[in-house]
């Protein structure tokens, strides 16, 4: 049996990539076949979504120039078997590790999945292989929904038409809305189905639109690093990729006004005595920075324990409400540019901030967290291993970058001249959370 760690990645494959002027492009599928066993035997699992391209077109147009006009849905239908037939291609050509059966009914879940790949097709009339692939990603729970087709970016509008179309790098699904409007109709011209859009919204899922014919960028998308495409996103983070201001609502924390529970405030409390406690007895530092301090509660107890402790935090509306014992020693602050020095810190660490990063400053915010250490440096970082809070906590949608054990230790690994320490801090199972311990090979 093959065995998965990592949630599914959907790819809608767009059928001008497939079939592009209703010939097979067989360059493509070459390409893609390659790419996909690579991932695969990285242990990654994919959905991959058919669509009909100019196949689908050319059925539809034979059949009106022969009877004149037809009905909605017997275009649809049209369209739906092109569909299947790519999906059928497909799935041929990863015959040795795809799912024996190609999804065409939806309603129907997958419940014995061994194999690493499983191909989908168009399943109903009324929308396209875009809301089929949301509904995976809802039902399957994908990591990430990548839109395949054959632009690099969405675009205010047609470029083809208009040679004054601005690119559009991230947009809401409101924005979205707005761009391709709500309704379908067989045969639309539009980056996005506006009907699995109207689906997407709803489920607050996060889409990337890109080229499909740049494998290598298609790689970073996977990967989790900078990349060019569109990000579609429940709401907007474009003033800052991580300020906790912009999920409000989302996240619910350091609004103007914030009044925290009773019993909130002493759990939340202990557990950053808890932490303050821990770094002392196992690291002992001279000083310490925390990155992404909040209103500064492990500042404070790093203090209590006679620890000199600063930090930074991006949220504005945080550094607002910060206690007035601390707030000398926090500044304003992004982890992708921290304003200390090289080797400035025995300890830098970040609680739960990594994982609220946009893919393309993740490299960079790994290798500042090392710069301005002399000594250690602390990620408690929110991983799929930590399964307690899928069982206790509602989905937070600030976490744009989910991301495996395993491709945060790459990332630290390539980022600097550390090691991983093991055993040096006491930790909770990965079940409960994920902490990586680095310490500098040149520190002093």
């Amino acid at each position: 049996m093959f065995l998965h760690k990592e949630p599914p990645i959907i790819i809608s494959i767009g059928g001008s990539l497939l079939v592009p002027n209703g010939a097979i492009n067989i360059k493509f599928l070459s390409r893609l076949n390659k790419f996909i066993r690579e991932q695969v035997a990285k242990g990654r699992r994919f959905f991959l979504v058919a669509g009909g391209g100019m196949i689908a077109r050319h059925y539809r147009d034979a059949g009106k120039a022969v009877v004149g006009t037809m009905t909605d849905e017997d275009l649809d239908w049209l369209g739906i078997h092109s569909t299947r037939l790519n999906a059928h291609l497909l799935r041929t050509i990863f015959q040795d590790i795809a799912h024996p059966k190609i999804i065409d009914n939806y309603d129907e879940k997958i419940t014995k999945w061994k194999e690493p790949v499983v191909i989908g097709s168009g399943w109903k009339p009324g929308w396209s292989t875009d809301y089929d692939a949301v509904i995976l990603a809802r039902d399957y729970k994908g990591s990430v929904m990548i839109n395949l087709s054959d632009i690099d970016w969405i675009y205010d509008k047609d470029p083809n038409k208009n040679k004054d179309a601005k690119i559009i790098k991230k947009l809401t699904w409101e924005e979205m809305e707005r761009l391709v409007g709500t309704k379908w109709s067989p045969g639309i011209n539009a980056p996005f189905d506006p009907v699995a859009a109207q689906l997407a919204k709803k489920l607050n899922l996060t889409v990337i639109v890109a080229n499909g014919a740049d494998f290598k960028n298609l790689e970073n998308i996977v990967e989790g690093e900078a990349f060019r495409g569109t990000v579609i996103m429940p709401f907007n983070i474009d003033a800052g990729f991580y300020d906790r201001e912009y999920y409000a609502g989302k996240k619910g924390e350091y609004r103007l006004g914030y009044i925290e529970s009773f019993f909130g405030k002493i759990i939340h409390n202990f557990i950053n005595f808890y932490r303050a406690l821990l770094i002392k007895l196992f690291l002992n530092p001279k000083n310490c920075l925390d990155v992404g301090c909040g209103i500064g509660k492990l500042v404070r107890w790093l203090k209590f324990f006679g620890i000199e402790a600063n930090g930074i935090e991006i949220s504005k509306e945080a550094l607002t409400i910060i206690d007035i014992k601390v707030k000398p020693f926090i500044k304003h602050g992004d982890i992708a540019k921290i304003p200390y020095k090289d080797d400035q810190f025995d300890l830098v660490v970040s609680y739960d901030v990594m994982e609220h990063l946009e893919r393309s400053k993740i490299r960079k915010a790994a290798e500042e967290s090392i710069r301005v250490s002399r000594k250690y440096i602390l990620h408690k970082i929110y991983t799929p291993e930590n399964h307690w809070i899928t069982l206790t906590h509602k989905t937070d949608f600030s976490h744009l970058s989910v991301f495996s054990k395993k491709y945060w230790q790459n990332i630290f690994f390539t980022s600097g001249n550390i090691s991983i320490l093991r055993g040096s801090f006491f930790k909770l199972p990965s079940f409960f959370e994920t902490i990586f311990l680095l310490k500098k090979k040149t520190s002093v």
